[in-house]
């Protein structure tokens, strides 16, 4: 009997132990303590067990690495990102970020924009992210310059990225009709979804509801930046829970920050738990971005202003955890790692427990590729998506900051870093 041959073989990797025993009864029984193999084939997993037999045209030694599907980023703004060098940041608020990027990007070029783009897209590729939802601003100021760019980075990147591009109103709706035209138009060109901010509009209500006009229109999902303050009783919560009742968007709304919840008594946010979950809404906390904003006014005991997510997850809510800006005056830091960005949630959120870790784990993976619509998990049969991590499970891989070192998209190798290795003298 001849050997099967396959096109890639990942040799002796650890697979998370809570997914395999969700495996069907007639896959192999793994070993949740031990490694497995992993053979691709016309970008499919073919099989996974212990030492498989057959021979393929590519063997890549995992040596005990943890494997799993890629990452997923939310929230991600490519088209304002690494642009510290033509702002000032003086006061670190939310007010001037938004002045000091639409004073920017009146100057943004298409080239200069893909540029800065494909830097930390190349970033966020080499730190295991396989799929990501990015805005783009669209309105007077910015032109269709940035969506045009980022059309082009979706394209060139596909092959190791599958990237979402949100069609964006950054700096209000109802103030400036003309950026509503414009939305319509990317959406009717390229756009995947449609966004804004009520928070800077004069009418937040209005904007939110001609935001779900044009999701309506072009039948699209929904992602607002909501709640971006530590004043609970400004809430636009409740108007964004009633249009996606009312409308029949559930499951296809998404709400980044929401800083609200984190100034909320413990009780009263976990009363909107079964809210959000009926209206079928997710959550997206920043955690870069919502520590360097939020308590200016605070000069000790400043609070963190991030939205314990966490909680919310264990009582059915999707939420993630994501990237949101890149050295620009929102986040003048940032290397598109989704790890890290897990890492520094769980420092804040102060969780310890191996099941908080884990569930941290799946904030940037599982949970976001469900607000994505993207199917995850390794499985016979399913796409070979996969990253190695130097570490032996996913709970390792918060608490280290563990290192992804190899990725393949659809079965293709996407990038290496090997691991460091020590040279003793």
């Amino acid at each position: 009997m001849s050997m099967p041959v396959f096109d890639l073989l990942i040799r002796n990797a650890r697979l998370d132990g809570r997914r395999v025993e969700q495996s069907r009864s007639d896959e192999p029984q793994l070993d949740k303590a031990g490694t497995v193999d992993i053979a691709i084939r016309g970008g499919r997993i073919a099989a996974i067990g212990q030492g498989l037999a057959g021979t393929a045209a590519q063997v890549v030694e995992a040596a005990g690495a943890f494997a799993c599907t890629g990452f997923t980023d939310s929230h991600v703004h490519l088209d304002k990102a690494c642009i510290l060098d033509r702002c000032t940041i003086c006061e670190g608020t939310l007010g001037e970020a938004v002045r000091e990027t639409a004073r920017a990007k009146a100057g943004f070029t298409e080239e200069d924009v893909y540029a800065r783009a494909a830097r930390v897209v190349e970033k966020a590729i080499v730190n295991g992210t396989q799929r990501m939802r990015t805005f783009v601003e669209i309105d007077p100021r910015a032109g269709m310059r940035s969506f045009e760019a980022i059309k082009r980075i979706r394209t060139d990147y596909a092959f190791a990225i599958d990237i979402e591009i949100c069609a964006f109103a950054q700096e209000g709706l109802t103030n400036e009709m003309e950026t509503y035209s414009m939305l319509d138009e990317a959406l009717a060109n390229g756009a995947d979804l449609v966004g804004g901010a009520p928070y800077v509009d004069p009418d937040p209500k209005g904007q939110i509801g001609l935001i779900f006009d044009l999701a309506e229109k072009h039948n699209v999902a929904v992602d607002f930046h909501l709640d971006f303050d530590l004043t609970p009783e400004k809430s636009n919560l409740q108007a964004v829970i009633e249009e996606t009742i009312r409308r029949g968007f559930q499951g296809r709304v998404a709400l980044g920050h929401m800083t609200s919840l984190s100034a909320m008594p413990p009780a009263e946010m976990m009363a909107l738990a079964p809210k959000l979950k009926e209206a079928g809404i997710a959550i997206t906390v920043l955690p870069a971005t919502d520590l360097f904003l939020n308590g200016r006014s605070f000069d000790h005991l400043v609070p963190r202003g991030v939205a314990p997510a966490h909680r919310l997850a264990q009582e059915g809510v999707v939420t993630s955890i994501a990237t949101n800006n890149v050295l620009n005056p929102f986040t003048p830091y940032g290397d598109a790692s989704l790890i890290r960005m897990a890492n520094l949630y769980a420092n804040v959120a102060q969780i310890s427990r191996d099941e908080d870790m884990a569930l941290a784990f799946d904030m940037i993976s599982l949970q976001p590729s469900k607000i994505l619509g993207a199917s995850h998990g390794l499985s016979e049969g399913a796409v070979a998506d996969i990253i190695l991590l130097d570490c032996r499970r996913p709970e390792d891989a918060i608490r280290e900051n563990a290192r992804v070192f190899w990725g393949c998209k659809n079965g293709r190798p996407t990038f290496e870093a090997p691991r460091p290795v020590i040279l003793r003298g």
